[in-house]
């Protein structure tokens, strides 16, 4: 991204090119460019033998390298770096700052990290124009990262506090009798669990009950699973996911390309059982995004200092918005309410946009969405329009595959929807393209893209 601190209006516009699970871009305020994006393979968290004995920064600090190394981008030439992470972990709550350390920056170099659920690195990206917009930088790294083959997983209450107490017991007899009151059940560990705290409820019941509400069948959420899959894998073989970077595994194999792609058939997907509601729940395995690892990076610059430095724009930001409604019943409709909001802020409408990226937490998800922004009913309702919002037309949409497919490392994936609206618009011919997500809380983010004169 590039932006111009001499123009302090948001539209933006950002050159990308994103290659394995890393993403990095260029981003201006005169325009905001997207000038490289880098992607840091996404791999599923279930193959252990793949990451599990890295920890997050590893994955970030590859994604600041692969950017370095496809811009050719001097690492002084940084002025701050953002990450955004969801799960952290405890011996690098900053992961930002030990990624960037960890890939060579210069101590003086500041990072911090941001979290927004599954909109983490959107947040970070957006964050970096505010930090152009006020003059503080001319150019900024922002990614996001997840690492879910070894989340933190905690001790229970009573052992904490046991074990805190234990710390401070000053005679042998206070430590025996603190040693002496411990049970098998204190030891219990307390598992990490994608719910909502306000709610108790986990994302993938919310998308049941959302999915039964606008009557959304489990034959729908199928079919579109096995869409995003059929799709991504064409993608991938046509050498479309280029944006992905090669990740060596110290003392195993070299991660080389995005392995949750599994394009099935709708007979095997009908075998899997109901995952949330049971035993007459629709939202199943196949029809979910998975659990992955992954890494995003994106450089963002003042319009001023990219041109100097002789990077071309792929794309412009032209506008973000950022949204949240109720977590209880509306958990996932983030797009359905951004949507409507960033087109009125940058002047567009429906029509307007060549390609479109949604974020696919649950194929029950994307089809209550599309249903819910094609309803005047819910439109008058809920959200004080006249009329619907109109939703995008299929051939417009997730053309290369989606988060079902690709994998979701939670705080990476903004990144990684950036990338593809931008290579899509390129390859496509396009003009304006719309990224949209939800995420945890109720909360949910939409960004338009404008494509640079090539």
């Amino acid at each position: 991204f590039s932006f111009s601190p001499a123009a302090r209006s948001l539209s933006t516009s950002v050159h990308l090119q994103a290659q394995g699970n890393i993403s990095g871009v260029i981003l201006f305020l005169h325009q905001i460019y997207f000038a490289e994006i880098i992607l840091c393979v996404f791999a599923l968290s279930v193959f252990v033998i793949r990451y599990a004995n890295l920890m997050p920064h590893d994955l970030a600090r590859a994604a600041l390298q692969g950017l370095l190394n496809r811009t050719g981008l001097p690492k002084d030439a940084v002025d701050y770096i953002v990450y955004g992470t969801v799960i952290q972990e405890v011996k690098t709550s900053n992961v930002a700052r030990e990624a960037a350390l960890g890939a060579g920056f210069s101590d003086k170099t500041p990072a911090h990290t941001v979290t927004m659920a599954c909109i983490s690195s959107n947040q970070a990206m957006t964050t970096a124009v505010g930090l152009i917009a006020a003059g503080q930088c001319d150019a900024v790294i922002a990614g996001g990262v997840e690492f879910m083959s070894d989340v933190p997983i905690r001790h229970s209450r009573k052992m904490r506090k046991t074990m805190l107490s234990l710390n401070k017991a000053k005679t042998l007899g206070a430590r025996l009798s603190l040693l002496g009151s411990i049970r098998l059940a204190h030891l219990a560990p307390e598992l990490p669990a994608v719910a909502e705290f306000s709610t108790a409820e986990t994302m993938g019941h919310s998308a049941d009950r959302l999915a039964a509400a606008f009557g959304v069948s489990r034959l729908e959420q199928d079919e579109f699973a096995l869409r995003s899959h059929m799709l991504a894998k064409k993608a991938q073989d046509s050498g479309l996911l280029s944006d992905v970077i090669s990740f060596k595994v110290p003392g195993k194999d070299i991660v080389s390309k995005d392995n949750g792609i599994r394009p099935s058939t709708m007979e095997q997907m009908a075998k899997l059982k109901p995952a949330f509601i049971k035993p007459h729940g629709t939202v199943t395995a196949a029809n979910s995004s998975f659990l992955t690892d992954g890494a995003s990076a994106v450089l963002i610059m003042s319009e001023e200092k990219a041109l100097a430095m002789g990077y071309k724009p792929k794309a412009y930001l032209r506008d973000f918005v950022y949204v949240s409604q109720d977590p209880k019943d509306q958990l996932l409709l983030g797009p359905t309410y951004a949507t409507p909001k960033v087109l009125e802020k940058s002047g567009l409408t429906l029509n307007d946009i060549d390609v479109f990226e949604f974020h696919e937490a649950f194929a029950g998800q994307i089809m209550a969405n599309l249903k819910a922004m094609e309803s005047d009913w819910f439109a008058q309702t809920y959200m004080g329009r006249k009329t619907k919002v109109g939703a995008p037309p299929m051939e417009k949409f997730n053309s290369w595959g989606g988060s079902l497919s690709l994998g979701h490392p939670f705080a990476a994936t903004g990144c990684r929807l950036v990338t593809t609206v931008a290579h899509r618009l390129q390859k496509e011919g396009g003009q304006y393209g719309l990224v949209a997500a939800c995420a945890a809380g109720g909360q949910g983010h939409a960004m338009v893209i404008e494509a640079y004169p090539q």
